[in-house]
């Protein structure tokens, strides 16, 4: 794959016309407000693992609307509280098995790692939790459905559940609530961008060639799905084009990333068909906090540093959660 967007200073200079709407704020104060007064429960229980010199637990936790939503916790067997990474998934994969989640326990830090709603089927070993919502007209995939309204977009879900889930795990004995990092690569790269931007006292963020940033240069340029999905839809529905743009903009990381402070850690992948160069770096550039950081891996595509970028990770993050 040759390269696929700007030249890399190009990239470096590159801002977004994305615009966050005049009551961006408001809506998500609403949101998470109501599902926090949702209520649900959380839950712990051993998970049916072989892993031994590990604790790994089945959670479950309240999300949107306080429905339930599934993850796993992993973490040293010592009960002091801990530095914590929650983790949030790729597009179309689920929270799998326990076992595929050892690296950041084994490294001494709690790990949580958040199923997807209505995901799980389309890589990896599955997902747990269903999405009870309905859609209007909607193209194969999940970046359509329910975006007739920002109130019933799918990603109004998603990552309402994943502030809820920092909620959650702020409250457990064995985690040290000023410690909460979040991480995730392309769509959890996105979803950990949404909750840092809307999650205050972070301890870090670490966005892998994060997805559903700069919407509208994602949708006209990107080759590869999933922003495909949308370009199809509004091929079909071409009388809501603007519409649908507005939709978009309550759910764009360049917006979130405006609002987002925590030290970051992004990463970016220069021949990357899936989340344009130029989108990653719409969001960096923006970023609110001080202190970020971006690795940039020139001749990758969308699976970016992978095992060596979770490296640089570990590390980054140990220096930050003595």
């Amino acid at each position: 794959m040759p390269r696929t967007d700007l030249t890399l200073d190009e990239l470096r200079a590159y801002r977004s016309a994305a615009e966050a709407p005049a009551d961006f704020d408001e809506f998500w104060d609403r949101t998470l407000a109501e599902s926090r007064a949702a209520g649900g429960d959380v839950t712990l229980v051993p998970a049916d693992s072989p892993v031994s010199e590990l604790v790994v637990e089945d959670l479950t936790f309240a999300g949107f609307g306080g429905e339930p939503i599934r993850g796993w916790v992993i973490r040293p067997r010592d009960a002091a509280p801990r530095a914590t990474v929650v983790q949030y998934l790729g597009y179309g994969g689920g929270r799998g098995l326990a076992h595929e989640h050892l690296q950041w326990a084994s490294s001494g830090f709690v790990h949580v790692v958040m199923d997807t709603r209505g995901q799980g089927s389309a890589w990896g070993t599955g997902g747990d939790t269903p999405d009870p919502h309905g859609s209007g007209p909607a193209f194969p995939g999940f970046m359509t459905r329910g975006i007739q309204s920002r109130e019933t977009y799918y990603y109004r879900r998603v990552f309402t559940d994943a502030v809820r889930l920092i909620d959650a795990v702020r409250e457990f004995d064995f985690v040290d609530p000023t410690a909460v990092a979040v991480t995730g690569g392309s769509q959890g790269g996105a979803i950990s961008l949404a909750v840092a931007g809307l999650v205050p006292g972070l301890r870090a963020v670490m966005p892998d060639v994060p997805f559903l940033c700069d919407f509208r240069r994602s949708v006209e340029l990107t080759p590869d799905a999933p922003f495909t999905e949308l370009r199809n839809y509004l091929a079909i529905h071409r009388d809501v084009v603007d519409e649908t743009f507005a939709t978009l903009a309550y759910f764009d990381g360049v917006n979130f990333a405006r609002r987002a402070t925590a030290p970051a850690r992004f990463s970016v992948a220069l021949m990357d068909p899936i989340v344009l160069p130029s989108t990653v770096f719409a969001a960096y550039n923006d970023y609110a906090g001080d202190d970020r950081e971006i690795d940039v891996y020139p001749y990758n595509g969308h699976e970016g540093g992978q095992g060596h970028q979770w490296v640089t990770q570990a590390r980054w993050l140990a220096e930050r959660s003595r």
